[in-house]
């Protein structure tokens, strides 16, 4: 027990020190960029703020590169002082290695799925209204170039969200049964009840009368059937930005309403099963620094350089796989675990050749 707590604590050591290590890359890169779109009250203080508000968002997606490459630092640092020779001449077996990297990544998993759900979109939407407010006032437009909705004769575009999810630079198009416009209306915002009734405001309306269209103004105008209040806040969200259960909840709506939703549910799906990915990662680092060559044939340097080579083929070789997978419109679950897949059988068929 004493042998598996301490590799445990070391690699758990060496998950941390990556993660600073990235953390401070990535938080130094970001807050450069972020630099040059200070506006109004927005200065640099308040970027240096923002940046540290969505690091944990972007240091979560990087949890497979920093299990990799810091059970790899923990373990090539054991063996590199012919620690994990010692272990093994005590006759303590590859199974006793593998459950003392068992306990910690199992609970890095859990914070993982933590994190994703209650912990880091929060901290990233705080940090995108903040901005906002700072930059814009209480004119918050949709990223992307504002947010569609259909239900089949009926398109509406919603260009903005202001302060306290009141939609605004609001357009409607409705057509016929043979595909023609016969109705098309711009309002300035509308008040939204949860039964999907919007009241629109300061409406100018064209209506297609006897094969003309005819414009008039409204002061208050009342549509059925969008949106429901409990929907709207999503729609000023990045996708990075949602928890698993809104990025499900939304795609779910989207399917719904005729819309394609692959975009939301790839990302739930990728989100969903990447702590499975950091446990095989921690297989893969233990093969690559414990197993084949351990503490004899390779240098420290060589365990690093592997590691880092490893983690630009892992994040290459997924953003492959998604794209064909899209390309393709292959399962979205398996495409999600076709690369977890991969690491894992190249881990196992490293494990077999594991000279201990």
């Amino acid at each position: 027990m004493i042998l598996q707590r301490y590799i445990g604590v070391s690699v758990a050591k060496g998950w941390l020190l990556v993660l600073l290590v990235l953390g401070a890359v990535f938080g130094l890169i970001g807050f450069t960029q972020e630099l040059d779109r200070t506006e109004m009250d927005y200065n640099a203080l308040e970027v240096a703020r923002y940046t540290l508000l969505i690091l944990p968002n972007q240091l979560v997606g990087l949890a497979p590169v920093i299990a990799l490459l810091g059970s790899i630092v923990a373990l090539a640092n054991l063996d590199r002082y012919n620690e994990l020779t010692i272990i093994s001449c005590t006759g303590f077996p590859p199974a006793r290695l593998l459950a003392a990297l068992a306990l910690p990544t199992v609970l890095l998993m859990a914070g993982l799925w933590v994190s994703m759900e209650y912990i880091t979109p929060q901290l990233q939407q705080s940090a995108e209204q903040e901005r906002k407010l700072l930059r814009d006032g209480n004119e918050g437009w949709i990223p992307g170039g504002g947010a569609w909705s259909t239900d089949g004769r009926r398109y509406i575009h919603l260009g903005k969200m202001s302060e306290g999810n009141i939609p605004g630079n609001i357009n409607l198009f409705e057509f016929d049964e043979s595909g023609e416009l016969v109705r098309a209306l711009w309002a300035q915002t509308a008040v939204v009840s949860p039964d999907r009734r919007w009241l629109f405001q300061r409406v100018r309306e064209k209506v297609l009368v006897d094969g003309v269209f005819r414009t008039r103004g409204h002061k208050e105008l009342e549509i059925a059937n969008l949106w429901s209040s409990n929907e709207l806040p999503t729609l000023t969200l990045k996708g990075d930005s949602m928890n698993l259960s809104v990025l499900y909840s939304y795609s779910q709506y989207l399917r719904n309403n005729g819309q394609p939703p692959d975009r939301y549910l790839n990302a739930f799906w990728q989100r969903l099963l990447m702590p499975f990915t950091v446990f095989a990662m921690v297989l893969l680092a233990a093969s690559i620094s414990a197993g084949t060559t351990a503490g004899r044939d390779r240098s420290f340097g060589i365990n690093i350089g592997i590691g880092a080579v490893m983690g630009i083929l892992f994040y290459l070789g997924t953003q492959i796989i998604f794209s064909l997978g899209q390309l393709l419109q292959w399962n979205i679950p398996f495409v999600a675990l076709l690369p977890t897949l991969v690491i894992l059988g190249c881990a196992l068929m490293l494990l077999r050749r594991m000279r201990w």
